[in-house]
């Protein structure tokens, strides 16, 4: 009995710490963690007399190291945060909207098949081998004009989006109505009234000595800004 209760007590105790560990602690622990982890590599290597930033390249690929590269050549580009006009605004907006858009590339590659006459799963993963049926001229022909369009392009209006096209437009609207409602630049401190401090600290200074003495001063302070006092 009395070893059950101390292990009872001592589960309570252990989840009593875990819960005192809050997402701020964790964080931390685990950037310190990885400090260290950097730090143990950083002296291993120069034990070892190699370079540290040529080792750890190595651990990227030639693609990846392209990305991470245009990645930062776009993230100067728009390292501008000022606001300049509605224009600059919307433009930005768009830039980052494209970010996050994700085209399908499976159905541009097998409209491209089929204009370019190609036999079906040459550019697209349909899984079908170079057997596949080659489209005929007319069905080239039309998949090539409405492929690529000009200004001399008499067909128009007979693009259909799929369902989940339709959803993924709707979820994104719906997503910035969401993101811009909740989006509002009153302060937290806005409803105290006048500002009386100078910063945080000054402002719960002031604001216990509110608490204390204001049932004393508000008529006096209220007669001076009437210009009534005595």
């Amino acid at each position: 009995m009395r070893s059950s209760a101390q292990a009872n007590r001592a589960s309570l105790i252990e989840e009593s710490t875990k819960a005192k560990v809050s997402v701020r602690d964790a964080a931390r622990l685990d950037r310190q963690r990885k400090l260290a982890e950097i730090m143990r590599q950083k002296a291993d290597a120069e034990e070892r007399g190699e370079d540290v930033e040529r080792q750890k390249n190595w651990e990227w690929t030639v693609e990846e190291n392209d990305e991470w590269e245009k990645k930062q050549a776009r993230k100067a580009r728009r390292a501008d945060f000022e606001f300049h006009n509605d224009s600059d605004a919307v433009r930005r907006k768009y830039k980052k909207d494209l970010d996050h858009l994700k085209p399908d590339l499976e159905a541009y590659n097998r409209q491209k098949e089929i204009a370019l006459g190609l036999a079906a799963g040459t550019l697209s993963k349909t899984g079908e081998g170079s057997s596949a049926v080659t489209p005929t001229s007319q069905e080239q022909q039309l998949a090539a004009e409405k492929l690529y369009r000009n200004a001399n392009t008499l067909i128009y209006g007979d693009n259909k989006p799929s369902e989940e096209a339709i959803d993924k437009v709707v979820s994104k609207i719906n997503q910035d109505m969401d993101k811009k409602r909740k989006f509002s630049r009153k302060r937290a401190n806005e409803d105290e009234g006048d500002i009386t401090y100078i910063n945080e600290r000054n402002r719960v200074f002031n604001k216990k000595i509110a608490r204390f003495y204001d049932k004393y001063t508000t008529e006096i302070r209220a007669s001076f800004e009437r210009g009534t006092a005595l």
